[in-house]
């Protein structure tokens, strides 16, 4: 057995120990299930450092047949592409844990769950082979489904049911968009996922613009991307910040990781749509951060902009060149780092006073200095400030679309429009700041306890990483860069 498949499998042979544990035996189940994710963390760590970044090729492939007529495989691999995301599931899920602590009913169910999702996620990023992609896509669904269920909060069972509606909808447009493909004849000598980009170059255009379509709304779903975003603030309110914590910094990953790789398949017919995405992207970061700007409640903030930040990502794919592509993978480790923190830290502020409406905050720089410390850094990152990596993959990505645009003017109004979605997430960035950390001390707020230490070990993590990767982004870069490379030299043979 490969180190992937190792990788792989931690998270569900954790969860086969926790099926076998009394449910009464909370403390065992908690430290076993935060063994396993920090096995999982060590084990991505360890595949980071013996990955070759400048080598461009799926590293460390694992083969086995599984359906030699279909010509499906269990095969594992990992690029440039995945390798960050690799590190930031396994990262975020140990955090997710850490802050898991409150969890007081049905702990050997919530346990499981994460560990089950946690193998989902692992396996959309491993997966070389677009039938056992779908299989794992599919899996994170039913975890997800009794995290927002099971512990969210009032309006919990509607979430569920929205993020399992919508997230299915788009999985049948993503099936059918496969199963069209494979229509063509598929050669079994290698991966599925391989055998698919050669039959892809032999569709006819219109087939292909179809395909991509299917492709955009069954990623943009989980993304995700106006106007496919509906469940998603309802989700993020309803659902235990620890599963906050993982549905943004992750799962929306797992759709821009997908959108991704489609295009990369389907150049021809990127190109095409490649005014309809710029729009996409473009209004999804204005619209998100508006909507951002107007809310009271910390979460449902965090979460629309979140609808802004992959508005970025989605640009920076539909720019189909190599500065908008690294400013797209960027900005998805970004917002899985930024997103993290503030749900990490938004969750615990509400834990100690139960609220998260602005208005009832005033001045906890006085009794929260840590965190104030923490969320104000957290925010600033948040609005593309130098010194954060969100400002690396956002000068990325404006390079890229200022580069893709076919006229200087058609290039300035792109910027015009990314300035003023910038401008309006410094605007509540600031306002939230303001908010929380100046005028008088209210009442209510003068005993609330700061963090303890595994908290600040917890968020500590998270906002090293975006500052130390804003002041230092050439590690980051580098780690994707060959396979960028590698992807937009595939773009650009083919759409020239």
């Amino acid at each position: 057995m490969g180190i992937l498949s190792i990788l792989l499998w931690t998270p569900a042979a954790g969860v086969l120990l926790l099926a076998l544990i009394s449910g009464q035996n909370i403390q065992l189940i908690r430290t076993i299930a935060n063994l396993f994710t920090t096995i999982a963390f060590l084990l991505a760590c360890r595949l980071l450092s013996i990955y070759n970044s400048h080598d461009a090729n799926l590293q460390f492939n694992e083969y086995f047949p599984l359906n030699p007529k279909l010509g499906s495989a269990y095969a594992l691999g990992i690029d440039g592409l995945s390798m960050p995301m690799l590190v930031l599931a396994t990262l975020l899920t140990s955090i997710a844990l850490l802050a898991s602590f409150s969890v007081s009913s049905g702990v050997k169910g919530y346990h499981i769950c994460i560990l089950l999702l946690e193998f989902g996620m692992l396996g959309v990023f491993l997966a070389q082979d677009w039938a056992l992609f779908y299989i794992f896509w599919e899996v994170t669904l039913i975890p997800l489904f009794f995290l927002i269920g099971r512990w969210g909060g009032k309006r919990r069972h509607t979430a569920s049911l929205n993020f399992v509606l919508y997230t299915m909808g788009g999985s049948v447009f993503m099936l059918i968009s496969l199963l069209a493909i494979s229509q063509y004849d598929l050669e079994h000598g290698g991966s599925l996922m391989s055998s698919m980009h050669q039959a892809a170059q032999d569709m006819p255009r219109v087939e292909q613009v179809l395909v991509l379509l299917g492709f955009v709304i069954g990623f943009g779903v989980k993304m995700p991307i106006f106007p496919l975003h509906g469940w998603l603030p309802l989700a993020h309110v309803e659902a235990p910040s620890p599963v906050s914590i993982l549905l943004s910094g992750i799962l929306l990953k797992m759709g821009a990781y997908g959108l991704i790789r489609a295009v990369v398949m389907l150049p021809e017919a990127a190109k095409l749509l490649q005014p309809f995405l710029i729009f996409l992207g473009l209004f999804g970061m204005l619209y998100g951060g508006l909507l951002a700007w107007r809310q009271r409640d910390l979460k449902a903030m965090v979460a629309y902009s979140s609808i802004s930040h992959m508005g970025i990502v989605l640009l920076g794919i539909a720019t189909l060149n190599e500065a908008g592509i690294t400013g797209a993978v960027l900005q998805m480790t970004a917002h899985g780092l930024i997103a993290g923190a503030l749900f990490l830290l938004v969750g615990l502020l509400y834990e100690r006073t139960h609220t998260r409406n602005i208005q009832d905050y005033s001045s906890l720089v006085q009794v929260m200095p840590r965190f104030a410390l923490f969320m104000t850094l957290t925010l600033l990152a948040a609005m593309g400030l130098p010194g954060s990596v969100g400002f690396i993959a956002e000068l990325h990505t404006l390079i890229g679309g200022y580069s893709s645009s076919p006229s200087v003017v058609m290039g300035m109004g792109l910027m015009v429009f990314f300035s003023m979605s910038i401008l309006i997430g410094s605007a509540y960035a600031v306002r939230t700041i303001s908010s929380l950390f100046t005028g008088p001390v209210k009442p209510q707020m003068q005993q609330v306890k700061d963090l303890t230490a595994p908290e600040l070990l917890a968020a500590g993590m998270l906002v090293s990483g975006v500052v130390l990767f804003g002041l230092s982004p050439g590690p980051l870069l580098d780690l994707s860069a060959a396979t960028i490379a590698q992807m937009n030299g595939v773009i650009s043979q083919r759409i020239l």
